[in-house]
């Protein structure tokens, strides 16, 4: 079923009730299945040919979502990706809540988790890691709403599993970028949106461990935090040219990269000094092609969507709870060569 699944462009769940009549399928999905079966020379083919589709309702799901820094670029880019996702989910009717936690406090993500109970059959989120939040998701639970983390871990042995990039390894390739790039010992920093954040913390012990044991040339300065702003990032990365004048890289973890492009930018320091980001977006983009970005390392957005998508259609149809505890997604690379 998984080799029809990704011949067809599927997810696994629908060729499963295409191939045993668990629930409705469209009809025009159910055909392109079956289509597809018959081309690669599928033995599913034959029970395919032989399904008959009724008319009526295809299954309905509640999903909801819940994002954070609704301002950022790849958050919005994240939100659109989703809604296309949702409506093109073939084997349900699926209706998405979707909102933007009003901060990244664990008091504000806590209350929009909270928000979903009644309204949803299952809600993915990005979360800190925090007592009030692996409460909020521990209530939702015991009222039957189902919670998957995104992007970053929270809520360990509550939630519904986790998924997004291996962010430990995300650090080691960010650290092995850097140290490929420069050509003199020196020093290196790391930001990171808020100690809380468990993807952070995870990226920078990999960044940290990669540098120790592979590269120990290059020394790396206290993490700083920089909330995911784009002018706190700025600020901090001026002083740090000032400050340190063998600076050698700068891996930002999280958010914020804009005021990190617009500094080395602004001080002329593109090329000297390695980037390496975490999103492609237009600023990331642009610093790729103009020198200040070295490395994008970017979450592919409609893998993950689709991805998503199918594992909640699924717990919310099934309440099924026996997925893999994490299901980590390959990154996609970006460097100016690429573009």
């Amino acid at each position: 079923m998984a080799e029809l699944a990704e011949a067809a462009g599927v997810s696994l769940a629908t060729v499963d009730r295409a191939l045993n009549g668990r629930q409705k399928v469209k009809p025009d999905t159910l055909a392109h299945i079956a289509a597809v079966a018959r081309s690669i020379g599928h033995p599913a083919a034959h029970r395919l040919g032989g399904v008959r589709v009724e008319a009526g309702e295809l299954p309905q799901v509640r999903l909801g979502v819940v994002l954070h820094k609704q301002g950022q670029d790849f958050y919005r880019a994240f939100a659109d990706t989703l809604h296309r996702a949702v409506a093109a989910e073939p084997s349900v009717e699926a209706r998405l809540h979707l909102e933007f936690s009003g901060s990244q406090s664990p008091a504000d993500m806590a209350g929009a988790i909270r928000g979903m109970i009644g309204r949803c059959d299952v809600v993915a989120a990005t979360a800190v890691n925090h007592p009030e939040v692996t409460e909020a998701v521990e209530e939702a639970a015991s009222k039957g709403l189902r919670v998957v983390a995104l992007l970053s871990e929270f809520a360990a042995g509550v939630r519904q599993g986790y998924v997004g990039l291996d962010n430990r390894k995300m650090g080691s390739t960010a650290a092995w970028m850097i140290s490929t790039a420069a050509r003199e010992a020196g020093t290196v920093a790391i930001f990171v949106g808020g100690h809380r954040w468990h993807g952070h913390q995870l990226r920078d012990e990999g960044f940290r461990s990669y540098l120790k044991d592979r590269a120990p040339q290059l020394k790396p300065l206290e993490t700083r935090v920089n909330l995911e702003t784009r002018q706190l990032t700025y600020d901090a990365t001026r002083q740090l040219l000032k400050q340190h004048a063998d600076l050698r890289g700068i891996y930002i973890a999280g958010g914020g990269m804009e005021g990190a492009i617009a500094a080395l930018r602004d001080a002329g320091a593109g090329g000297r000094v390695a980037l390496v980001v975490s999103a492609l977006t237009p600023d990331s983009r642009r610093g790729l092609a103009e020198g200040q970005v070295t490395l994008v390392i970017d979450t592919p957005l409609d893998l993950l969507c689709r991805r998503l998508v199918a594992r909640m259609v699924e717990i919310g149809l099934t309440g099924a709870t026996d997925y893999p505890e994490v299901d980590f997604l390959p990154p996609a690379l970006f460097i100016p060569e690429a573009l």
